[in-house]
């Protein structure tokens, strides 16, 4: 049977859209990093190399390269990390330049692939779909642990309006924000679907107060 993400694991990537307490635990990513305004054109490109390394472990077994335990999925969403250069904490005033943005961008993976098959997956795709980012991404095993999130409805500008709930939903359960990044896992496709209408899921880690 098919492992769909959005059936079966919905706690991570379908919560309501008010502010709840989850656990995050381990999995794994293909991860690129980089900075810069995700409008400008060259950020479709470290999504782009993300969902060709994706695919291609999807599509691995019809390459006759498949990996132990190989089962049928729905390929994740993508999602991405973000906080802004230290040279813009230090004249931070409540407004964020987006040019100032520092992101890592991922794909999660299957728990089969190990680390030895996404360096082939990797390997393989220099040499099939060659680009220099591919360079840059690295494969990981990322714990978040202890989280707020809720699912944003609308534009990515509103997320501040979220995040105050967010953080006033912590508060009221004695916690608190560990840093000020955050993380987003988008459910639409921005180039799709109408600012009013995008679904973002926004997570942070907290701690006891």
């Amino acid at each position: 049977m098919k492992h769909e993400w959005k059936k079966s694991e919905k706690q991570f990537y379908l919560p309501k859209n008010k502010p709840e307490l989850i656990n995050v635990p381990k999995f794994k990513f293909y991860t690129i990093e980089g900075k810069g305004n995700p409008n400008n054109d060259s950020f479709a490109e470290y999504i782009g190399v993300l969902y060709s390394l994706s695919y291609g472990i999807k599509m691995s077994p019809k390459k006759g390269i498949e990996p132990k335990g190989y089962f049928d999925y729905t390929v994740y969403p993508l999602e991405g990390i973000w906080d802004i250069s230290e040279k813009a904490k230090k004249s931070y005033n409540g407004t964020i330049n987006k040019d100032d943005l520092i992101f890592k961008l991922m794909i999660r993976q299957p728990d089969f692939v190990e680390n030895d098959f996404a360096l082939q997956i990797l390997e393989h795709t220099k040499k099939k779909k060659p680009h220099d980012l591919l360079d840059k991404v690295n494969f990981e095993e990322i714990i978040e642990g202890d989280c707020v999130q809720m699912l944003h409805l609308g534009s990515y500008d509103n997320e501040p309006e979220s995040f105050k709930l967010m953080d006033k939903f912590a508060d009221n359960y004695n916690y608190k924000r560990k840093t000020m990044t955050h993380k987003e896992i988008y459910l639409s496709d921005a180039r799709k679907v109408s600012p009013d209408k995008l679904k973002t899921v926004l997570r942070f880690n907290i701690e006891e107060k």
